[in-house]
């Protein structure tokens, strides 16, 4: 005697050895014995034999129709398959026809619901109505999914595609048909899905992906302004002073946002009086104004080489730059400087100022540069103002015990982009004219941080201590910089940080109420917003930079290149600002000079191959 029985939800088939009521043992097709209980058994036979059995059964499925069977059964009431049998086949069904009614059963769930042992019952229209055509939908995406794969296969962007790029590269739906297509060929081909993607001619330029990546996470609206972009600023009050001084800034070729100036006023007995002049859009941009949120949304201008997403639209720019031959509002320092170049007294001021000119890094280093220095002399409209600033800037570096400050022996690099024509210029750190503009806007940062604590005036304040840089809002030593409190406020058009300072400031000269206090939401918001977007654009910058390395090198031909060790297998390429690792250095101090051979590179991975040749003599 054999046994139809059910296990697990499987249909099976076996001979009976040994019957013990409650349980039986059993033996399948291909010998193996094991226990069952009586009660998995839907019926016993005895022929057909066991080994064609399910051959008979198969059969006679493939010849059953589930929409007729679904018509024939009850509708609203339970039933076993062998009632649904005896009603489609006329009479008392035969194993063979029993088991293939139920094999059917449970091979379309759609048409019947199992509600137990061998039972059944049909489902409702609306339900079988609505899971065939989710039947038929799949059938039409698993067709649509095989020709997006017959199309990648062979490099073909399907056309459905375009309109889905952007998601596929930067966050793809791993659940859409085009996303599986795409795994699909990537494990075919061994390819990510950018590389294929790029084969298949969706990536035209590598530097769109990289930048179009950035703007499709932190800028998902677009860079653009908007209605602000046509939008006036408010006038700065027509009530501001305007100092008797000639002003000059002293910035990159490509800046617009020039938001320092400086002036240098003879007093007596051979000292003078600096001014440092920062451009003051807290005048026209007021707390929870349009401009304001914009701004306070960005927190920071990005810069990346050849471009720039300005914190700020251009009709604020160029309200409140400090353009040449402009008069322009300004919240003012001066310090008066004796001849041995100490400070003897400060003053804040809050202004209008005349520039009289825009100076560019470009030109004024041809006249301004230690060379002429060394000398004593050199020619320029500004000489006597920049050779008493640079004096200044020295004695001001030295009091904050920075003499020899390693960074001087550091190099800066700027990046030119004509037509993707790459230009990577250095600059040692600590050139005249990087010493000048930077020792004052550490000493008005200094300052105004010190003049808000001691106006008991709540500012934001950047730190370090153990080499680790943050934010707050309590005045603390800066350790890198050697000041006791430092309030960055120098640019207040691309920092947002500097923004809310000037606010302050401008509150404590007008001794008004200041916009913030230690419990301000808007500003604890902004401090922590600021970080952590000040960290990723600066991420974002020196991956672009890295990009344009990687292109200058394509497009100079270099195959060979000389790099210094910083650590282990890490290296600094010379005359670019480029770090590789190289897996074939051997075992040199940090310091040493190497020569590589350069292959394999990658603009999209942003990636090189490099070779060890030899140890180049120091």
């Amino acid at each position: 005697m054999n046994v139809f029985y059910e296990e697990a939800g499987i249909f099976k088939i076996g001979t009976i050895l040994a019957d013990n009521t409650t349980s039986l043992q059993i033996e399948a097709v291909h010998g193996k014995r094991s226990k069952i209980k009586a009660s998995a058994v839907l019926f016993r036979f005895d022929k057909p034999p066991l080994t064609e059995f399910m051959g008979h059964v198969q059969k006679i499925t493939d010849e059953l129709d589930p929409d007729f069977l679904w018509e024939c059964c009850a509708q609203d009431t339970e039933f076993t398959g062998d009632t649904l049998a005896a009603d489609y086949f006329g009479h008392s069904p035969s194993p063979v026809e029993s088991a293939a009614t139920l094999l059917l059963l449970q091979n379309a769930p759609m048409y019947f619901y199992k509600k137990g042992h061998g039972r059944y019952k049909a489902a409702p229209p609306d339900a079988l109505k609505a899971a065939l055509a989710g039947q038929g939908k799949k059938r039409l995406q698993a067709a649509q999914q095989a020709r997006y794969v017959e199309q990648l296969n062979q490099f073909i962007l399907p056309e459905e595609f375009q309109p889905r790029i952007s998601g596929l590269l930067y966050k793809p739906d791993k659940n859409s048909l085009e996303w599986k297509a795409l795994e699909v060929v990537c494990a075919e081909k061994k390819l990510t899905a950018v590389k294929l993607l790029e084969k298949c001619g969706a990536i035209p330029s590598s530097h769109d992906y990289h930048f179009n990546q950035f703007i499709w996470e932190y800028f998902p609206e677009g860079t653009g302004f908007g209605e602000l972009e046509s939008q006036s600023v408010d006038d700065a009050p027509l009530d501001l002073a305007v100092a008797d001084v000639a002003a000059f800034s002293i910035d990159d070729a490509s800046t617009t946002e020039i938001d320092d100036a400086f002036s240098v006023t003879p007093l007596s007995l051979g000292s003078f009086r600096i001014g440092i002049h920062i451009a003051a859009p807290a005048l026209g941009i007021t707390p929870e104004s349009t401009f304001d949120k914009t701004a306070s949304s960005r927190l920071s201008t990005v810069y990346l080489p050849g471009k720039k997403i300005t914190m700020l639209p251009d009709t604020v720019i160029n309200h409140f730059t400090l353009a040449e031959n402009k008069l322009c509002p300004v919240l003012s320092l001066y310090l008066d400087v004796s001849d041995d170049f100490t400070v003897t007294a400060t003053e804040s001021r809050l202004e209008k100022i005349n520039i009289v000119a825009n100076l560019r890094n470009n030109a004024l280093e041809q006249h301004f540069n230690e060379t002429a220095l060394n000398k004593g002399d050199f020619t320029h409209t500004f000489s006597k103002e920049l050779s008493l600033l640079w004096k200044f800037a020295c004695k001001m570096e030295n009091q904050r015990g920075k003499t020899n400050d390693s960074n001087n022996d550091k190099v800066d690099y700027s990046f030119e982009i004509n037509a993707d024509h790459v230009t990577i210029s250095e600059r040692r750190r600590g050139s005249p004219i990087d010493k000048v503009v930077s020792e004052l806007m550490i000493y008005v940062n200094t300052e105004w941080g010190r003049q808000l604590t001691d106006a008991g005036i709540i500012g934001i304040f950047r730190s370090q201590a153990n080499g680790k840089v943050k934010m707050g809002i309590s005045p603390a030593p800066h350790q890198g910089l050697g000041v006791s409190q430092y309030a960055w406020s120098s640019s207040p058009m691309r920092r947002y940080v500097d923004l809310i300072n000037q606010r302050q400031l401008i509150a404590m000269l007008r001794n008004e109420a200041p916009p913030y206090h230690k419990d301000s939401n808007s500003l604890l918001i902004a401090m922590r917003d600021f970080e952590t977007a000040y960290g990723i654009y600066g991420e974002f910058q020196r991956a672009m930079e890295r990009y344009w390395c990687l292109r200058w090198l394509l497009q100079e031909k270099i195959q060979t290149v000389n790099a210094q060790v910083i650590k282990e297998n890490l290296v600094k390429l010379d005359h670019i600002p480029f770090v590789a690792r190289v897996p074939s250095l051997p075992e040199l101090a940090p310091g040493a000079y190497v020569k590589l051979k350069l292959s394999e590179i990658d603009l999209l991975e942003r990636s090189l191959h490099a070779e060890f040749l030899q140890k180049l003599d120091a």
